[in-house]
């Protein structure tokens, strides 16, 4: 018998959380995250985090058990997020996967395969002394040669997934587009049902915003002012996401409180754009919109009565 997998996502602001606390209780579920930002320790205010009194008991997992320096791969998380799906179905209960980092949603429903291409450290390394020699753009020059179609996708500036994208070559003979062609290959590992919770763009746009003003509101500063006095670095990737590397920029004297306030709003409306292209691209999803619904409780009550004909018909 397949695994049950229930997969609920939706653009950052729409409600997700609330929703998702109400159905793990009637589904007698536990919630593993997929936020790529979620999981980090300190970053509460501006990653939205669900505090444990808003939990209410829920079992959490994947979320804040990591220090803003350490790393975490998509390949991390599928192996991890995979062995809790295991797990909760072993328990008798339900995994609930509920979050919008559309990569981390994808290595569970598609058939992402991180293991073929293995790391090689030392060709790893004089990629690394080549840019620091020569820049980035010398190394995205090598890899437009090799791999023309990787190269148009991927930034001049982005050197991790440059060097990711050489090192497959060398180490598989195959472009990174060849060797991701199981990208859209959906699995059939799990016995599955997903819902993508939206409304009304504008409405979710005055949302966001609302919620940009409310995160200050609540000590966002204080918060990254907190993280760079414990010593971590600025230019780390947790800290280069929205809402943070704009503070610092206000920090830093490189933009006003306003235009670093304006400049998280407009990054969030267009990762709630980027978002929902995303899921628009996956058939099996069964898209669920808030404004269709008198109340909280019809909606949660549709969604329950949508899952429960799905996994256990």
């Amino acid at each position: 018998m397949k695994e049950k997998l229930f997969v609920l996502i939706g653009p950052t602001a729409v409600g997700k959380t609330e929703l998702s606390i109400d159905l793990a209780k009637r589904l007698n579920a536990e919630i593993i995250s997929a936020d790529s930002m979620q999981i980090y320790k300190y970053m509460d205010i501006g990653t939205a985090k669900i505090t444990e009194e808003e939990m209410e008991g829920v079992p959490h997992h994947l979320i804040d058990f990591l220090y803003p320096d350490e790393e975490y791969t998509v390949s991390d998380y599928q192996r991890d997020a995979s062995r809790l799906i295991t797990e909760i179905n072993a328990r008798g209960r339900l995994p609930m996967v509920v979050g919008g980092t559309g990569l981390y949603i994808n290595s569970l429903v598609y058939e992402l395969n991180f293991a073929k291409a293995p790391p090689d450290e030392e060709y790893r390394v004089e990629l690394e002394e080549l840019a620091a020699n020569h820049g980035i753009e010398y190394i995205h020059d090598l890899l437009s040669k090799v791999d023309p179609e990787s190269a148009k996708t991927i930034s001049k500036k982005d050197k991790k997934r440059i060097i990711r994208a050489l090192e497959v070559y060398k180490t598989t003979g195959k472009t990174m587009s060849e060797y991701n062609k199981n990208f859209r290959k959906e699995t059939d590992k799990y016995d599955l049902c997903m819902v993508c919770l939206n409304m009304d763009r504008q409405k979710l746009y005055d949302r966001i915003n609302m919620r940009v003003d409310i995160m200050i509101e609540n000590g966002l500063i204080d918060e990254v002012k907190g993280i760079l006095h414990k010593g971590y670095h600025k230019d780390l990737v947790s800290l280069k996401g929205i809402g943070y590397k704009e503070i610092i920029e206000y920090l830093d004297g490189n933009l006003t409180l306003d235009e670093a306030i304006e400049k998280i709003k407009k990054g969030s409306r267009n990762y709630a754009k980027r978002q929902l292209t995303w899921f628009r691209r996956d058939k099996r999803i069964k898209w669920v919109n808030k404004d269709d619904f008198d109340d909280f409780h019809q909606l949660s009550q549709y969604v329950y009565d949508y899952v429960i004909s799905t996994l256990y018909k």
